[in-house]
């Protein structure tokens, strides 16, 4: 009978995990400061065997634009973050991007989230939200 209860109890506190429209934050979906860090990390090198889009980043300084896009990725996440870096516009300004090239990066992201086994619901609510920023990237 006690084993039973204690069944009965944790099937109870498992499901109040899962109830309907509580939504679990996408910064822990993502797997916290530790999982953006490896998605930023393996999204930059796959940029680095892309010809399509590699020589935008040239004369970026690669420490740099990876701790700007880990707090960039956080913030979007809703994680505990602050972004410290230039406003969209201002570091893109003088790059001159395309749509193919914003749908470059894009799929080297996707990419990354793959690598680190992000289930697919949670890479779209992350896309979503980056997709937001692709006007103040983008030439126009």
């Amino acid at each position: 009978m006690r084993r039973a209860s204690l069944c009965l109890l944790l099937l109870l506190l498992t499901a109040c995990t899962h109830l309907p429209g509580r939504e679990a934050r996408l910064y822990d979906e993502l797997g916290g400061e530790a999982g953006i860090t490896r998605i930023v990390e393996g999204m930059l090198l796959n940029i680095a065997g892309d010809p399509r889009i590699v020589g935008h980043f040239r004369d970026a300084h690669i420490e740099r634009l990876r701790a700007k896009l880990i707090e960039q990725f956080c913030v979007v996440a809703d994680g505990p973050c602050t972004y410290t870096g230039d406003s969209m516009p201002e570091a893109h300004r003088h790059l001159h991007l395309t749509p193919a090239d914003f749908n470059a990066l894009v799929e080297n992201l996707q990419l990354a989230l793959d690598a680190q086994a992000v289930p697919v619901t949670t890479q779209n609510r992350l896309l979503a939200r980056l997709a937001s920023l692709r006007g103040e990237i983008i030439d126009r």
